[in-house]
């Protein structure tokens, strides 16, 4: 199943959109021989001297500007693990995607690829010695809480083992895996640093961020609670710092959390985890709400909560959220 680009919607109003890279360091590489290569199938052999200067560890950044806007600060989107920022683009079935819905609610949008991702790109092995992993195409389906765990997924759609009412667009499961990357294990500190670069240059704002970007949002805004005026944490991989919850004390946060955790091997931990550090902060002072879905009526939902076919609503009951701490005109 293909998305339908042809498929009537709402125009959406901007008055500004673009994009930029940000962050990154000059590496210098030395002592590697030179090269005779083709660039282009039946050209021209050119020397190719792989010694000098490299631009490395840049992001990608995309930005929407809605003619009408009703956000007080930026919304930041920030992706999890094996992804870019498509996540939040087009679902897998063509339904608009969170970008889209909070563009029309009236936030200004920064969207990106973080480091190694997309059009970030990722420096060569002379810079990164390390491999990247690589996902098989059933991986997805059995770890984001779309099948029934390892086993459930098949090349065959007749043989899907799915959740029982799962929301995920299972029929337009190829197309979420398409939008796959490689992602490495070891580049976190180059990932943090151009995360803090945006949100210096682009904030005061709202981080909404997604499962391995737990690490890097609640890391940076402990670092820089000055700039960050509400965290959404959509099941984040990853909690903050608990030594250091006090420095979130005056920026909210909302905790948002899909269906089938409980029968998950590793959702009840990380959930756990990511509950007492929320606990930590509201020790501190800070205030801090949790969203289980299943509890205000919303079943099924996968790990993906804004590629579910319940975004929407999902989407809905973050911007209440942000109306009601005041973040909205």
């Amino acid at each position: 199943m293909l998305p339908n680009p042809a498929a009537k919607k709402e125009p959406i109003a901007l008055r500004d959109m673009g994009s930029f890279h940000i962050g990154g360091r000059i590496v210098e590489v030395t002592g590697k021989p030179v090269r005779e290569v083709l660039f282009a199938a039946g050209g021209t052999p050119a020397k190719m001297d792989p010694n000098g200067p490299y631009q490395v560890e840049q992001m990608y950044v995309q930005y929407f500007f809605p003619a009408n806007r009703k956000g007080k600060y930026p919304l930041l989107m920030w992706h999890g693990g094996g992804l870019t920022g498509v996540t939040y683009e087009t679902t897998p079935d063509g339904r608009d995607g969170w970008l889209n819905m909070f563009v029309r609610k009236g936030w200004d949008v920064y969207n990106s690829d973080a480091v190694e991702r997309g059009r970030s790109g990722y420096p060569s092995p002379d810079v990164w010695p390390s491999s990247p992993i690589f996902l098989a195409r059933g991986n997805a389906f059995e770890r984001f809480r779309i099948g029934q765990g390892p086993g459930s997924w098949s090349p065959d759609p007749a043989k899907l083992k799915v959740l029982p009412g799962s929301q995920f667009p299972v029929e337009a499961y190829d197309n979420f895996v398409r939008q796959n990357v490689p992602r490495w294990l070891d580049s976190d500190k180059p990932i943090i640093a151009a995360y803090t670069e945006l949100v210096e240059k682009v904030c005061p704002c709202v981080i909404l961020f997604h499962s391995q970007a737990g690490g890097f949002a609640f890391k940076v805004a402990q670092e820089h609670p000055d700039k960050v005026k509400a965290l959404v944490a959509v099941e984040p991989a990853v909690p903050g710092d608990p030594e250091k919850a006090a420095a979130l004390k005056n920026v909210p946060i909302l905790m948002v959390f899909g269906d089938f955790i409980k029968q998950d091997s590793r959702w009840p931990a990380m959930r756990g985890k990511d509950v007492a550090f929320g606990d930590a902060v509201k020790a501190a002072g800070g205030s801090v709400d949790v969203i289980d879905l299943p509890d205000v009526g919303l079943k099924g939902n996968s790990h993906m909560l804004m590629m579910d076919k319940t975004n929407g609503q999902v989407a809905d009951l973050i911007q209440e959220w942000l109306v009601k701490k005041g973040l909205v005109d």
